[in-house]
């Protein structure tokens, strides 16, 4: 969950960030929030879109931009308008770690007292799909903020890692639990341990991006897949992020009958029967989420 490292290259936030003073408030943005910038997208305004905005701290996560985060997503879960959501940072880093210069004082009595980052994973309670775009680096914190997305596109620059066994430490949001379920043990193990980068085409291969495109059409791409999703019914989309969700939760008996539950709760939504009405007539289906 923290910054990053590498042999001969060292991009942890004290480098980039030197003289900026890390230890000053989150700060960049306009209007409500100051660390992420938030929109609607799309055709008929259909996509939330959230740009983590620290630049000059290559978008590390402070305490301030997380809390920012879980009220844009929670908004736009509650807004009828809105069926899913992309989250982005910029062409150098979707997020370059945690604010380790906010970190370093913390104790363990503190930490374990305020059971620290335990907000980040709010974001797993958003029942609308979350399409992390990721350009540049997603190291530490970053990384383990992608994975609590639903689905990863990657530029072809993007550069993944766990780098904190470099600062003595392990990640601790999800970063040993989440990784091994996305690119197996041994993978997991060796950059847990390493703190090595894999590049976009690694993540790929290893199953931890769905898809990787040139990084100049990264948004481009997580914008039409959110689109392509958003013309989808609302009521399929819930019931098909928690039942893929329960896979990696539940043993595959209580995940195979969740999904055969779901699977027979649609038959009692309209869109369901608008679906396979419009399939034998031959039509495009009209949803109305209902």
């Amino acid at each position: 969950m923290l910054g990053i490292a590498r042999t001969g290259i060292r991009v942890t936030l004290a480098s980039v960030a030197r003289g900026n003073g890390l230890r000053q408030l989150c700060s960049g943005g306009s209007g409500s929030y100051k660390n992420i910038l938030v929109e609607k997208k799309g055709d008929k305004s259909q996509v939330g879109f959230v740009r983590l905005n620290r630049p000059k701290a290559l978008n590390s996560l402070c305490d301030d931009l997380l809390r920012e985060l879980n009220v844009a997503f929670r908004e736009f879960d509650a807004d009828p308008s809105v069926k899913a959501i992309v989250l982005t940072g910029s062409s150098k880093a979707f997020a370059a770690g945690a604010d380790i210069k906010e970190m370093q004082p913390k104790t363990y009595s503190t930490v374990f007292g305020t059971n620290f980052i335990n907000d980040w994973t709010e974001m797993l309670r958003i029942r609308k799909p979350i399409i992390a775009a990721v350009n540049g680096y997603a190291l530490g914190g970053g990384c383990e903020l992608a994975m609590m997305c639903d689905i990863i596109y990657a530029g072809d620059s993007a550069k993944f890692a766990q780098p904190e066994i470099r600062l003595g430490t392990i990640p601790g949001a999800g970063g040993t639990q989440r990784l091994p379920r996305a690119v197996g043990k041994s993978k997991a193990m060796e950059m847990c341990l390493t703190g090595d980068m894999i590049t976009a085409k690694e993540a790929e291969s290893a199953g931890l991006v769905s898809k990787v495109v040139p990084a100049d059409k990264l948004e481009a791409a997580a914008l039409d897949l959110a689109e392509r999703i958003s013309r989808m019914s609302l009521m399929a989309i819930y019931a098909a992020k928690e039942s893929v969700n329960a896979a990696y939760e539940a043993p595959l008996s209580q995940g195979l009958l969740l999904e055969r539950r779901l699977f027979h709760a649609s038959f009692g939504t309209r869109d369901r029967s608008e679906g396979m009405s419009a399939f034998t007539e031959k039509r495009a289906a009209e949803f109305k989420d209902e």
